[in-house]
């Protein structure tokens, strides 16, 4: 069996990957939890570009909400980061 390598295919395996990490790092509840906002941007903006490769328009419009509260949670973590110092 021969895989081959497609975007489509690396962009879903990354996404899932990046949406594991950030979760995990959220559940730590630790000072590494504020990373998990980003790698939820990172597996946003892969999951847009999967749902924008197989034409998933459902997928997009909720990939694209998912952007903004990854940056609002992301921005609030940099607010509390700040007033720890």
């Amino acid at each position: 069996m021969e895989l081959a390598f497609t975007w489509s295919t690396a962009l879903e395996w990354s996404g899932s990957l990046l949406g594991l990490l950030g979760a995990f790092l959220l559940a730590t509840h630790s000072r590494f939890s504020r990373f998990g906002w980003i790698a939820f941007l990172a597996v946003n903006f892969a999951m847009v570009g999967f749902a924008i490769l197989i034409h998933a328009h459902g997928l997009l419009l909720q990939q694209l909400g998912f952007v903004a509260t990854s940056l609002l949670g992301w921005s609030r973590s940099m607010m509390t980061a700040h007033r720890d110092i």
